[in-house]
């Protein structure tokens, strides 16, 4: 198990990425360039089994084993409506995550995901972040543990999502932070608030930049002082993935915000990741142009949970069936071009 002690270690293991297998990525193209198809015909799908070659480091990746991980936090800075939802919401998804009820689900039944949720202190919000750090040293460096912690032995894929009424704030003041900006660029209606609430949700974020962004030097104090702790788990399991060489599918907006905070200190991190859909929540897009991620899907999706890059699952197997399972032109006795 990936287990950052302190602060150092977590910086330590973020400056030091282990990188995909050349050899294998090789392997896997000069495959794709005997497959019965014309060079580039399949696109995407192509770019994806090379990727997840790359990983896995062999070159016939496989995908039996796909881990979605949800992390569950409540933020202090709620408590200034910057949401359309009390946080008791958050309480109440989460037990309808473990009633089996949730959008995600039926999306990780559908795709065959083993689904975990993991609730990260609900009766005790974060601090608000206009009036101080999110999270004390010991508690952030908790929530990063239980993010790495919840990564399987035998995962091949993993996804991870999030649940926590005004998360969205918090990603946006992230966003500010990591990507450059003003809170206005970064932020949206979340949950669907009215003006008046996205008007506190832009106060909210200008008074945290201004009080927290000269003491945010790294990806550990963005995420202690601005975050959340189920934003900071997704940054621990993201980290730890990459450590086991375990491709990640990125969902929504928050999720990402987790990512380019990471990436502030070492751009390298987003190598192991795919973006799983370009989502609605406006700023998403934005996010994921500038951390140099495509999307696979845009579907118009502003739900969280994890529910996009379960959207995307089918298409990382579909691209390693057809890389696996199709003959090559001697296989099947087909003339290949000249």
């Amino acid at each position: 198990m990936t287990a950052f002690a302190n602060p150092e270690a977590f910086a330590a293991a973020l400056a030091a990425l282990p990188v995909a297998d050349g050899a294998a990525r090789e392997a896997a193209l000069a495959r794709q360039a005997r497959l019965t198809k014309p060079a580039g015909s399949l696109g995407r799908l192509e770019e994806i089994a090379v990727f997840m070659a790359g990983w896995q480091a062999r070159a016939r990746p496989a995908v039996d084993v796909v881990q979605a991980v949800i992390f569950a936090g409540n933020h202090g800075v709620a408590a200034r409506g910057v949401s359309a939802f009390p946080t008791a919401v958050t309480a109440q998804m989460v037990a309808n995550f473990a009633a089996g009820g949730a959008a995600i689900n039926a999306l990780t039944r559908a795709c065959g995901a083993d689904l975990a949720v993991i609730a990260l202190d609900l009766e005790r919000p974060t601090a608000d972040i206009t009036q101080g750090p999110a999270m004390r040293v010991d508690e952030c460096l908790d929530a990063l543990n239980q993010g790495a912690a919840s990564l399987r032995e035998d995962t091949q894929l993993l996804l991870v999502g999030e649940m926590g009424i005004g998360n969205t704030t918090a990603a946006s003041a992230l966003c500010v932070q990591a990507l450059g900006g003003t809170a206005r660029d970064w932020t949206g209606r979340g949950t669907g608030v009215d003006d008046s609430g996205l008007q506190r949700k832009i106060a909210a974020i200008d008074a945290a930049i201004y009080l927290h962004g000269a003491m945010c030097p790294d990806a550990f104090e963005s995420l202690r002082r601005l975050g959340g702790r189920e934003i900071a788990a997704i940054a621990g399991a993201i980290l730890a993935a990459r450590l086991r060489r375990i491709p990640v599918l990125i969902d929504g907006f928050i999720v990402t915000a987790a990512l380019a905070t990471l990436a502030a200190d070492n751009p390298l991190i987003a190598a192991h990741c795919l973006a799983a859909h370009r989502s609605a929540e406006g700023a998403h897009g934005r996010a994921l142009d500038l951390l140099g991620l495509d999307p696979l899907l845009q579907l118009g999706l502003r739900l969280g949970e994890g529910s996009g890059a379960a959207l995307a699952v089918p298409i990382v197997q579909a691209a390693l069936a057809v890389h696996n399972e199709m003959a090559t032109f001697d296989e099947a006795g087909v003339a290949s071009a000249a």
